[in-house]
């Protein structure tokens, strides 16, 4: 089964875009079967259909690599013998086109914000996962407003993707980033797909692609409204808890409150990989508790996989 989705998936992805029924929406649709549990249909498309390494498949869910590889292994032999239709009952597709939007948002994230290797972003990636979306919304048979806020989102953020690399191939962070470099037309077409959802009952993706949106539409990185975005993460937190959320919302805390305020709403918060002590480090530093900031770098350094963001935490480090 591995052998024959790979080969299905390699002969898609040489593709020139002009398939009327994408078939990677079929590749996706079957790696979302509903004899698959959530993380692990996402996992295998992540890996199969869109070759995301296993490592970085890891990171994104917060677990070792081997146990992800063991993971990934029992979903193909789950699958061996099914078929690669795409299901036309409403009552089955529902449910595996919410399985496809998270997977495609896995997909962006791993080519916004590699976990490992050199690249700042994998552009091509990003795209990829935005292309997915696209097709879906295209296919279906219906609306689904959390795939317009999940497409605004990923817009969002795909926008500033010239900007977070330096000339010389280094880090940039969204607060030291030339916004005349962001891509505006995404950012129009994002910000007129979230307009007609403003007001709407309150949702993952529509509350990610808001606080997007108040990165995109503030003049400078000076004039954000963190305190929106603050309770824009409160409400997040509210539909369910996540590290990765409650990392966020300290950093908007941290802004809005100071740096001390964002440390306390760190505590308690766990999470594997360099992002949670590297968000301590920089609290810590911008608090005056430098020994415990280089602590916080080392450790955030060690545990750092990507290489761009690895010489970005060396260089904060030595700057302190």
């Amino acid at each position: 089964m591995e052998s024959s989705l790979q080969e299905e998936a390699a002969r898609v992805l040489a593709d020139d875009g002009t398939i009327a029924l994408d078939e990677r929406l079929r590749l996706v649709l079957l790696c979302a079967h509903p004899s698959l549990a959530a993380e692990s249909a996402a996992a295998l498309t992540l890996r199969l259909v869109l070759g995301v390494s296993t490592e970085d498949v890891a990171r994104l869910f917060l677990v070792p690599t081997p146990t992800m590889a063991a993971r990934l292994t029992r979903a193909r032999k789950r699958l061996a013998g099914e078929s690669f239709a795409v299901p036309v009952d409403a009552a089955e597709l529902t449910p595996r086109v919410a399985g496809v939007a998270a997977i495609a948002y896995l997909a962006f994230t791993a080519g916004y914000a590699p976990g490992s290797g050199p690249d700042v972003v994998r552009a091509e990636l990003a795209g990829e996962a935005i292309r997915l979306v696209r097709v879906l919304r295209t296919v279906l048979p219906y609306d689904d407003p959390e795939l317009d806020a999940l497409l605004a989102l990923m817009l969002l953020q795909h926008s500033r993707r010239d900007a977070r690399i330096a000339a010389d191939g280094t880090l940039v962070l969204l607060p030291d980033q030339d916004r005349t470099r962001w891509r505006v037309e995404e950012i129009t077409e994002a910000l007129d797909l979230l307009r007609p959802l403003v007001g709407a009952p309150p949702a993952p993706y529509l509350l990610q692609a808001l606080v997007a949106a108040e990165h995109a539409i503030a003049p400078t990185a000076a004039a954000t409204a963190w305190d929106r975005i603050v309770l824009r993460y409160d409400e997040l937190l509210a539909l369910g808890d996540s590290p990765v959320v409650r990392l966020n919302r300290a950093v908007a805390v941290a802004e809005a409150s100071g740096p001390e305020a964002g440390l306390a709403a760190l505590d308690g918060v766990t999470m594997p990989g360099h992002r949670l002590p590297a968000v301590r480090a920089e609290l810590l530093a911008r608090a005056g508790r430098a020994d415990e900031a280089l602590a916080a770098y080392d450790e955030a350094i060690g545990r750092c996989a990507n290489l761009a963001e690895r010489d970005h935490l060396v260089a904060r480090r030595a700057n302190m």
